[in-house]
């Protein structure tokens, strides 16, 4: 009885669209990665374009989320961190190497290159200042605790992260590494839609 009042309490067993979408793209990891020609998961490529769709779609869910707008807004810049992340500071956007396919001059290359890193850890640095000054560890428990979490999102998202660490660390396989990340991004923008769109029980 303990455990039924927690789930019916604490767990969403809802399939929302953005579940759906999340459940696709896990259904098409072992087709992409059997079929999908290696070129889809450079940089720049196919599926890093369409995990950049979904990133800023959750940015802008979450600039317009109708309340919670602080917490909501650090939910949008740490979308950002992950948007600069993808695109290595601006690097695989800017420095591609001509006529090498996937391959792009490294920082110390570039003049000023130096500075990347450095101005992405300050930004990285103030959104922690911004979670802490607005003390948005609060809210985070408090929307925790009044709301139902999205389960299946939850899960997806999880599987994305952990099978793309074990791509990225382990098989060295771009296009699986790409599709799983695709996976979390998928899931964790789905979560944002729905605390954004459908989680209105608890204070703003």
């Amino acid at each position: 009885m303990i455990i039924k009042d927690f789930l019916s309490k604490h767990i969403d067993f809802k399939i929302y669209p953005v579940t759906i979408a999340a459940i696709v793209t896990a259904l098409l990891i072992i087709p992409c990665v059997l079929y999908l020609p290696a070129k889809y998961g450079y940089e720049n490529g196919i599926l890093e374009n369409i995990q950049m769709i979904f990133l800023f779609l959750g940015c802008f869910w979450a600039i317009k989320a109708p309340k919670d707008k602080k917490f909501f807004y650090f939910a949008a810049l740490v979308l950002g961190i992950l948007i600069i992340r993808e695109v290595n500071c601006g690097r695989t956007l800017f420095f591609a190497i001509p006529g090498q396919e996937n391959a792009f001059y490294s920082w110390k290359e570039i003049k000023y290159g130096w500075l990347a890193h450095p101005i992405y850890g300050l930004y990285i640095a103030w959104v922690g200042i911004y979670f802490i000054i607005n003390k948005l560890y609060i809210r985070l428990w408090e929307i925790f605790s009044r709301t139902q979490l999205p389960l299946w999102n939850i899960l997806l998202m999880l599987t994305g992260m952990v099978l793309g660490m074990y791509a990225e660390k382990a098989l060295h396989n771009d296009v699986f590494e790409e599709i799983t990340e695709l996976l979390f991004y998928v899931s964790l923008t789905g979560i944002i839609y729905i605390y954004t769109k459908y989680r209105s029980d608890y204070e703003a």
